[in-house]
């Protein structure tokens, strides 16, 4: 069995072999995660077309449906569909899709169910760039018409892949929407345009291994290991708002002197138009944690930033521009995390004159108790975290439902507030639709930094564009979920992935 698992390579030089001696390649290519009979029949179908059956896997870095998938590694998938006695020949691509391997392979059919001959649906846009490389090699794509069901379903179902919580609210989701009716929702935004105001945050992870204590010195002892620095704050947030949205300008604020901006301008997505604000005499903000590399535990953060307020001057000419093009924007996305690019002034420009405004004021180590959401008086969505929920209205005990219906509406124009609320989930609040919570996706976390950002930059275009804030939140809450399982920014979350973790959760 193990003996038909092969390279592409070895692959590429055995269907060039069988062509030769005048015999028929299929290929079938997916990520066969849950072996079914679903999936025996369709590969008896494509044996049936040909001589010589070959199946390509998508390896695990490239699955995208989700935290947690898939449910078996590479090779243990390689092994289950080696076992199928119609299969000749397996491999695992190195690449996202199959057009690597079609290339290479050159079938005369490319094997795909009939869930896939209608290309318009297709979330990733792949298949019809899978059908165009199959007929350039003189190939055709082979649709099996048979009993079908779909792995992402069979393991909601069967395996304990949420926390119980969430299974048990997903479950009873599916029976009141479906996946379509979000990518639905997403694909409405796509024609907004996006201003994000917020300060630009780099993330710099210095992975060391501990030490201990020196002998002499109260200190703890480390030692370096590796580095890597990311783009954060208003950065990240609209690198995702991008995904959904045709078109994003950032205002941001730069530091003069050592303004990394030739780094953020090559981390931007390309339908963001930066419009960059600079400090005189100041630096672009850089939070420098040390990470124990085992388990991407922070040790300790060392934060280089400016955040007094901007001189007159400077802070006159950011916000002269944003009131000067704030009517042409369909949403202002404002994140704040209070260090010294929003005053009052900005705060009165996009309170009087935003069209949509969705606001998150964030608290941090820097600015605790300092910076409230309640400064700004109205706006169209509040989404913070629960701390800072608390901060705004002085409460500490009572329970979060109660801070944001009871208290926090009372202090702010606005009907419509997303509280995230860590491994419990986040809660929604509208006078219409009360309080309503959705429970965290996921349960444990590699990196909950930027999570936050993921949900605001999903959930604030979608309530712009008119969605109900509970499909924002959940949209959102499953956003969150896949950026805590991606160390800081090392992978940007794309608009496919998003769509496939969408249907996989409600399958």
């Amino acid at each position: 069995m193990l003996e038909k698992i092969k390279t592409l390579g070895q692959l590429k030089q055995i269907a060039s072999e069988a062509r030769a001696n005048g015999q028929k390649v299929v290929l079938a290519h997916g990520v066969f995660d849950i072996l079914h009979v679903g999936h025996k029949r369709h590969l008896d179908i494509g044996k049936r077309h040909g001589d010589v059956l070959i199946v390509t896997l998508t390896t695990d870095k490239f699955v995208n449906k989700g935290p947690d998938r898939p449910v078996f590694a590479e090779k243990l998938r390689a092994e289950m569909v080696a076992g199928l006695e119609s299969v000749d020949y397996v491999g695992i691509s190195p690449n996202p899709g199959a057009e690597h391997v079609i290339e290479a392979v050159k079938p005369n059919f490319y094997l795909k169910g009939s869930e896939y001959s209608a290309e318009e649906d297709d979330v990733t846009g792949r298949i019809k760039t899978e059908r165009l490389t199959v007929e350039k090699f003189g190939g055709a794509v082979l649709y099996t018409e048979d009993i079908t069901f779909s792995s992402s379903n069979l393991s909601n179902r069967v395996l304990q892949l949420y926390p119980e919580d969430a299974a048990a609210f997903l479950k009873d989701l599916r029976t009141r929407i479906t996946a379509a009716d979000l990518i639905k929702e997403v694909a409405a935004v796509h024609s907004m345009r996006c201003l994000i105001i917020g300060d630009t945050i780099l993330d710099e992870y210095i992975y060391v291994e501990p030490l201990g204590k020196p002998a002499k010195e109260n200190i703890i002892a480390t030692k370096y290991r590796d580095r890597e620095i990311f783009c954060g704050g208003a950065i990240a947030t609209a690198n995702l708002a991008a995904q959904l949205c045709e078109r994003v300008d950032l205002v941001t604020l730069l530091g003069q002197e050592d303004s990394h901006e030739e780094f953020v301008r090559s981390s931007l997505h390309e339908n963001i138009k930066l419009v960059p604000f600079y400090r005189k005499g100041g630096r672009t903000t850089v939070k420098s944690r040390l990470v124990d590399p085992a388990y991407v535990k922070k040790l300790i953060e060392i934060a280089y930033l400016s955040d007094e307020a901007l001189p007159d001057q400077e802070q006159a000419a950011l916000n002269d521009w944003v009131e000067s093009k704030i009517e042409s924007y369909d949403a202002v996305i404002v994140n704040d995390f209070g260090h010294g690019m929003i005053d009052s002034g900005l705060i009165d420009i996009v309170c009087r004159k935003a069209r949509f405004l969705a606001v998150n004021a964030q608290t941090n180590s820097a600015n605790r108790g300092f910076n409230l959401v309640t400064k700004y008086p109205r706006a169209d969505l509040i989404c913070i975290d629960e701390p800072e929920a608390r901060l705004a209205t002085m409460e500490r005990y009572a329970p979060i439902e109660t801070v944001v219906r009871d208290k926090l509406e009372r202090r702010i124009d606005c009907h419509a507030f997303i509280v995230t609320h860590g491994k419990l989930g986040s809660i929604v609040y509208t006078p219409k639709g009360g309080v309503k919570r959705i429970p965290a996706l996921i349960g444990e976390a590699i990196d909950t930094i930027g999570a936050g950002d993921a949900f605001f930059a999903l959930a604030a275009p979608l309530v712009a564009k008119g969605s109900d804030p509970f499909l924002a939140a959940f949209i959102g809450n499953a956003v969150g979920a896949m950026k805590v399982r991606i160390v800081g920014q090392r992978h940007q979350i794309t608009k496919p992935e998003i769509l496939k973790y969408l249907s996989t959760l409600l399958k």
